[in-house]
């Protein structure tokens, strides 16, 4: 008999890929979705309604320990994964973070620890390690907080940990890489160039083109979190996902253009750039510890797996009816 899973964020870009996978899978799933009065199920709107009508969807609030709990009882694995993750957004209201990451990370681990969960993954970021000291970034890296996003999941990670530690709490802690793929806000950097350039844009807006970033494709991610859950050696454990493969933001820009046979002009926007010291000049995933454990290992790695991976992506924002969900002229923070 499949296990019942509550996925929190399955609302969101990746809790939404997630939750259509495991409901293929055949798993019992329970979507948190974040309560609104348009009775909006985020991403999950948009799902085949062979898959809705396999999901029970709570409609709650990750900062609401009472909702948390209710949300979690009859459930035997907790995905966690709802949280705030736009770096701008958090120079604006940090405070935010730290209610809706921190806190509410405490409210799945208190009612973990109270109903006898049998495991929770946590969802860490690889934006914690900071501008790499070393690569690839193994889970021993240092851990920097650089934006008060990247403060808050620091403090996030390290409750979970305690957990485990003060009270033998199940938690394993997932750390994706840059995670891209259909549906990703455009807050992120490859959806901000594909909206543009699909929007019939030469010239692009972009803020800095030298960080490097690990992208990893969502179905990687989303195979990293089902392979994470499964394995018993993943609790108490900090595991990197992520494509163990290095590109530049101004490069990224040249293969999404060769991707979709565009012709592009870059000019950088001062409103995009990160202050100095808190931007994240270079990640790279060691994902070693990855494939030990819970033998996962990425389909779409190395140069040919990120430009498949590209090629997916631009299929989809492509689409009319995709790209009209988007406002390619406007930043987002």
């Amino acid at each position: 008999m499949k296990k019942k899973i509550l996925v929190t964020g399955a609302d969101g870009f990746i809790g939404s890929h997630l939750t259509e996978e495991l409901v293929k899978r055949g798993y019992n799933v329970r979507a948190f979705v974040y309560y609104n009065s348009f009775n909006s199920l985020g991403w999950l709107d948009s799902s085949p309604d062979i898959v809705k009508k396999n999901i029970e969807f709570f409609s709650g609030d990750i900062r609401d320990p009472y909702g948390v709990k209710e949300a979690m009882k009859g459930c035997d694995v907790v995905l966690h994964l709802a949280s705030l993750i736009a770096i701008p957004y958090s120079y604006h209201s940090p405070e935010t973070y730290i209610d809706t990451n921190i806190k509410g990370t405490l409210n799945v681990l208190q009612a973990a620890r109270e109903l006898g969960i049998s495991k929770v993954v946590h969802t860490s970021t690889s934006e914690v390690y900071g501008t790499a000291q070393y690569v690839p970034i193994n889970e021993s890296h240092p851990l920097q907080g650089q934006s008060p996003y990247s403060a808050s999941k620091i403090g996030a990670d390290q409750m979970a940990l305690s957990f485990y530690r003060s009270f033998e709490t199940p938690v394993a802690i997932i750390r994706p890489f840059n995670t891209y793929g259909p549906r990703q806000s455009a807050r992120a950097v490859i959806p901000t160039i594909i909206t543009q350039l699909a929007s019939g844009k030469e010239i692009i807006n972009l803020g800095s083109l030298s960080p490097t970033r690990d992208f990893s494709y969502i179905n990687d991610t989303v195979n990293g979190f089902i392979s994470i859950m499964k394995s018993k050696e993943s609790v108490g454990e900090v595991i990197n996902i992520g494509s163990n493969f290095e590109v530049s933001i101004g490069d990224t820009v040249k293969i999404i253009a060769e991707v979709m046979n565009k012709h592009v002009e870059i000019k950088t926007d001062d409103i995009r750039f990160r202050p100095e010291k808190s931007e994240v000049e270079r990640l790279w995933a060691d994902n070693q510890k990855a494939k030990k454990i819970t033998e996962w290992e990425p389909v779409y790695c190395g140069i040919e797996g990120f430009k498949r991976g590209i090629k997916e992506t631009t299929e989809w924002f492509s689409d009319p009816r995709n790209l009209s969900l988007y406002k390619e002229d406007v930043y987002n923070i």
